[in-house]
């Protein structure tokens, strides 16, 4: 006599093990393709063994110092260039929430991030310190072949005082005075510390900023980049925390200035503190990823390195 339930159960065991070979199989070719040059990764964008080079000097002064963080094999990478925030007068590139969790994010993906320290208060003022950063980057483009880096793809990021310095940078032509720059590719900018210098000091304001713009109206207008910027320039992506209402006006105030000018100016506001903006990139996934987004918008390169459109 025939078990038919026995029968039954031998089939769809047999089916079953079918089913599971036929998905080992398909998650076999994926892993395959990526790690054997099919698309979208190829031997530019998988990079191998993670590294820092530390302590790359761009100036005399000890604090001209900027770490780069890269892998083995990665070819024409695109650079994520930080600069850290700290009120103009501390603050570091190593500082927890700076670089490492950003590394860690873009390293894999094929990029070369870098995070750069820079003279501050009370020696040196905010325009110089832009200066400071300018040199910066000009040295990272001098050597960024050596680290398979691309020097047309730099994309520049900084938070609260390093996100003025960035903008700064975009907008002012007299801030990148004494430095000879390839022009970078986007901005984004984490929560700038200041975006319209002179109506942060015609009003209430903390003690940092007298600290750092003093009294002089001229500077004020010199170091502000609402009042600097005068012309098109690369595409800017202003994080602003939603927490801090002024935050979010002033970054939008500087959009709808910038996009009269031609430049494509991206406001993201993010319900998240100040800190926050910057301690979260490469971390929280959803915030990352709409970060993510505008960097594909950038350059066909980044966009593959990010996994297409």
């Amino acid at each position: 006599m025939i078990d038919r339930p026995a029968t039954r159960a031998r089939a769809r065991s047999r089916v079953m093990r079918r089913a599971m070979q036929t998905c080992m199989l398909a998650l076999l070719a994926v892993v395959c393709r990526a790690s054997f040059g099919g698309t979208p990764l190829d031997a530019a964008t998988t990079p191998g063994r993670s590294r820092v080079i530390r302590d790359v000097p761009f100036g005399p002064d000890p604090r001209e110092r900027f770490d780069v963080y890269l892998a083995d094999g990665v070819k024409d990478a695109p650079v994520i260039f930080m600069v850290h925030g700290g009120g103009w007068s501390r603050g570091a590139k190593r500082a927890p929430g700076v670089a490492s969790d950003k590394a860690a994010h873009w390293v894999p993906r094929g990029f070369v991030v870098i995070s750069t320290n820079y003279r501050m208060l009370p020696d040196t003022k905010p325009v110089d310190q832009a200066r400071d950063v300018a040199r910066a980057i000009a040295e990272a483009q001098r050597r960024a072949a050596s680290w398979g880096a691309d020097p047309a793809k730099f994309i520049l990021m900084g938070h609260s005082a390093g996100g003025h310095l960035v903008d700064l940078l975009a907008t002012s032509p007299s801030a990148r005075e004494g430095a000879t720059l390839a022009p970078w590719i986007g901005v984004v900018s984490l929560d700038a510390g200041a975006i319209d210098v002179p109506a942060i000091m015609r009003g209430r304001h903390a003690r940092l900023f007298d600290d750092a713009f003093g009294g002089d109206t001229a500077y004020w207008r010199e170091a502000s980049p609402y009042d600097a910027i005068a012309a098109a320039g690369a595409p800017m992506l202003l994080v602003c925390s939603s927490l801090r209402r002024a935050s979010c006006a002033d970054n939008e105030r500087f959009a709808a200035k910038a996009a009269t000018l031609g430049t494509r100016a991206q406001l993201l506001p993010e319900p998240l503190s100040h800190a926050q903006i910057d301690h979260l990139v490469g971390t929280d996934s959803g915030y990352t990823a709409r970060i993510d987004a505008f960097l594909r918008t950038l350059d066909p390169a980044v966009a593959a390195r990010l996994g297409g459109q």
